[in-house]
């Protein structure tokens, strides 16, 4: 056996919720860093909550991502500003139609750094008045995370023609695209 050091790179996690779990899933994709989004529930108590459940509006569930990256590619803060560039942080329990605490604006925080890193950068957005209302997005620990079912991973990239991924998803994606130009996947 071999003594060489480890090459693999770092991973990181952050947990979001800001709507439609494939909106977010479609935009975090595009950014150079993101190794995988899988959308999924958090922050309900129910176990093994499922999208029906989910949709009812009664689990507690916010429609979640769970996206890995590389720090070293890009950080935390990026990521948030990236995630607040795509969705209304103002709205309680709402984007645009999708309406329910399903679809609240959540940053579910994996460890002490990211919930500084979370509520200085609210802080920085609520000083410079970013939004003409008040940023509404909590801010708590991590909570167990339910991947959702598999028809609703990679969402966008497999079902780009469908009505609602034409009119809500791709725009948000290409916001980000806008927005974060030069942090794209080459």
């Amino acid at each position: 056996m071999n003594d060489q050091h480890s090459t693999e790179q770092p991973t990181a996690v952050a947990t979001l919720g800001g709507g439609c779990f494939w909106c977010l899933e479609a935009a975090f994709l595009q950014l150079a860093g993101v190794e995988s989004v899988v959308s999924g529930y958090a922050g309900g108590p129910m176990q093994n909550p499922d999208y029906a459940s989910v949709c009812g509006g009664d689990t507690g569930h916010a429609e979640v991502v769970e996206v890995r990256f590389d720090p070293t590619v890009i950080d935390y803060r990026t990521l948030l500003a990236a995630f607040f560039a795509i969705h209304d942080p103002t709205t309680p329990n709402r984007q645009g139609n999708d309406v329910g605490t399903q679809y609240r604006s959540v940053i579910f925080t994996h460890d002490a750094e990211q919930e500084k890193t979370a509520k200085t950068l609210i802080a920085e957005f609520t000083a410079a008045k970013i939004w003409p209302a008040r940023i509404l997005t909590a801010v708590s620990p991590a909570p167990t995370f339910w991947p959702a079912e598999d028809y609703h991973q990679n969402y966008f990239a497999n079902n780009p023609d469908q009505g609602y991924c034409q009119g809500v998803v791709a725009p948000k994606a290409a916001k980000l695209r806008k927005v974060f130009a030069g942090r794209l996947k080459k």
